[in-house]
């Protein structure tokens, strides 16, 4: 089938049989952290909190780590983080079975999480372009890519649920710890050439400036930049406050908390799914734009329902809408930027996505904890609504340019 196609190369296949596994794990572990902070805390401001000091590394040290991983090997570079991630998980796991949880440790846990996956992602990303012999694949691999991640959004937590209410936390991190192994066994089994590019010697501070420089000589790479840094900021947080959402809308228990996070990992899958079926020369941009206006509407929706089941799909419709605009501005960096460039590029929009959402999500969980929580909610739509239209007049204006230019030759 075509919208398998990228699983015809052996090194993808074996990269996308260790994520599977992995990143299942992952999400189990998630949503038992999430839980066990508001069982800790019973305060949206500390989930946000912890949420905000796990990804705090990818906001300051993406772009450094571009120029980093721009002059070395990924397929090394990913192999040691995996490596380390596994220890992480392994230690979060010591320390439930010790039973020393507490707010504290699992801080300093999740920012030595966030500062390895900060590497790993722009390693991973980079490294995506080495596992596909055809560019023309490029985009149906980064969207089975994100295909893979919500698929195991979706299940990973519908599991994580039934085992965190039968079992408690310490059985979810213990798989984590475990769904490392496959990765390792699949990188090992790789063979992965990677092109030799050449980068100037430079320092990070020199790389920060060099990806900045060539950012700015790409409107368009950094507008869709500028769209994801508000969107993170304001409206993608949404998904640290579903523990809340949970209990205190819907008067729900662990159980439910799953339910609404495993409604988002299929919205999510969906629109991976749908990512996967674009043909080449789609107009990205403007999905893009449609995504943020429909991420937005679906979540003052999200805000007003009564009802448990129209709650569901209504989360179930903004990860939809959220995974179509992350993955189009995905696919359009990595098939538009230079690949001397390329990891410094995506080191932006890894900052604007994973960075910046930690101070939305401190900033969401303040304001949910001060205004409350529906009145949360309806302002991140607000702002998303703005943010789609901005962006449509930047749309508009860069069409008028162009077609001035035209006439005017």
């Amino acid at each position: 089938m075509q919208i398998f196609r990228s699983l015809a190369y052996p090194n993808y296949r074996l990269h996308a049989i260790g994520q599977s596994i992995s990143i299942l794990g992952t999400w189990m572990q998630r949503i038992a952290i999430s839980w066990l902070v508001y069982q800790l805390t019973d305060s949206v401001f500390w989930l946000g909190f912890v949420s905000f000091i796990s990804l705090l590394p990818s906001l300051v040290l993406s772009p450094f780590i571009g120029a980093f991983v721009d002059r070395h090997p990924k397929y090394k570079l990913v192999f040691i983080t995996q490596i380390g991630l596994m220890i992480q998980a392994g230690l979060l796991a010591l320390l439930l079975y010790l039973e020393l949880e507490s707010v504290l440790y699992l801080s300093v846990l999740g920012f030595v999480q966030g500062l390895i996956n900060a590497f790993d992602v722009l390693g991973r990303q980079a490294l995506l372009v080495s596992l596909v012999d055809d560019r023309k694949d490029l985009s149906n691999a980064i969207a089975l890519n994100s295909s893979i991640f919500n698929a195991a959004r979706m299940v990973g937590p519908a599991i994580g649920g039934i085992l965190l209410t039968m079992y408690g936390e310490f059985v979810c991190f213990t798989i984590n710890f475990l769904s490392f192994i496959p990765v390792i066994i699949c990188l090992l089994l790789m063979n992965v050439k990677e092109k030799v590019i050449i980068v100037p010697n430079e320092n990070a501070f020199q790389g920060l400036v060099q990806g900045f420089k060539y950012l700015k000589r790409s409107p368009h790479i950094i507008s869709l930049i500028i769209v994801l840094t508000f969107s993170s900021l304001l409206v993608m947080p949404y998904t640290f406050l579903l523990p809340a959402v949970a209990k205190e809308l819907f008067q729900g228990n662990e159980q439910t908390f799953s339910w609404f996070e495993s409604a988002a990992g299929f919205g999510a899958m969906l629109g991976a799914i749908r990512m996967a079926t674009l043909r080449s020369g789609e107009n990205l941009r403007y999905r893009v734009l449609f995504a943020a206006l429909a991420m937005a509407i679906s979540l003052v929706l999200l805000a007003f329902a009564k009802f448990l089941p129209a709650a569901l799909c209504f989360t179930c419709a903004v990860s939809f809408a959220m995974m179509m605009q992350t993955s189009s501005i995905n696919t359009y960096i990595q098939t538009h930027a230079m690949p001397a460039y390329r990891a410094r590029v995506m080191s932006y929009y890894v900052m604007a996505f994973q960075g910046i959402l930690p101070i939305g999500s401190l900033l969401t969980g303040a304001f949910a904890e001060w205004f409350g929580l529906k009145t949360a909610l309806y302002i991140m739509g607000g702002c998303g609504i703005f943010i789609s239209v901005g962006f449509y007049i930047y749309l508009r204006l860069h069409i008028q340019r162009r077609l001035f230019k035209v006439n005017f030759r």
